[in-house]
């Protein structure tokens, strides 16, 4: 009788080890093209938000276009990126990102090199409901951020929605606190970078 009941827990034990080895060693072996997909995926959003057509969706191709054209430095601890035409820097792009209805969102934002306008707006995570909040990634939301003007924003207020006086984007139909939190994290992390790079307060 204590043999039957301890095969079972033996059997137990070697079935789980077994599958979690497999399951280590496919953790292993698909890391490096995790990580590669995901740093392809990063150069597709800088090149959108920095407006360079590619060519192909190879991630070769992506590869050697955002090579050809995107830097990056670090600047306090944070991954700042910038295109280049030949040795003149033409624009930046940054990280941005806050709260918003069901989570955090994270995009990046480029803007002119003398930080007079927006260059383009990509989000690369969200939470929010698809068809609702979930349009933030709708290529008629984010165009319509492309070469706003910032240089004539009062007290960091880029981002306006119509039909408020200055307005110059429109929210999203339904996702009233979703559009209220992108444009609030939106002015908020593009004054603060603009503020930096000038080495103002």
């Amino acid at each position: 009788m204590k043999k039957s009941f301890g095969f079972p827990i033996i059997f137990m034990v070697v079935i789980t080890a077994f599958f979690t080895l497999i399951l280590a060693y496919l953790n292993y072996a698909t890391t490096d093209a995790i990580a590669f997909n995901e740093e392809t995926e990063l150069r597709k959003t800088l090149l959108y938000v920095f407006d360079i057509d590619i060519p192909s969706e190879e991630p070769k191709v992506i590869e050697e276009v955002f090579n050809e054209y995107v830097g990056e430095e670090v600047v306090e601890d944070e991954t700042i990126y910038f295109v280049k035409e030949g040795e003149e820097v033409l624009g930046y792009a940054f990280p941005v990102g806050g709260t918003a209805l069901w989570g955090t969102v994270q995009g990046y934002v480029a803007v002119s090199e003398d930080y007079s306008q927006l260059l383009g707006l990509d989000f690369v995570s969200h939470s929010e409901t698809p068809g609702l909040g979930g349009r933030i990634t709708e290529d008629w939301f984010k165009e319509q951020f492309r070469g706003l003007n910032l240089s004539e924003a009062t007290d960091g207020e880029y981002i306006i929605y119509r039909p408020a006086a200055g307005g110059n984007v429109d929210a999203i139909a339904g996702a009233t606190q979703t559009s209220n939190s992108v444009s609030q994290f939106l002015n908020e992390d593009i004054y603060e970078f603009i503020n930096r790079q000038r080495g103002e307060d």
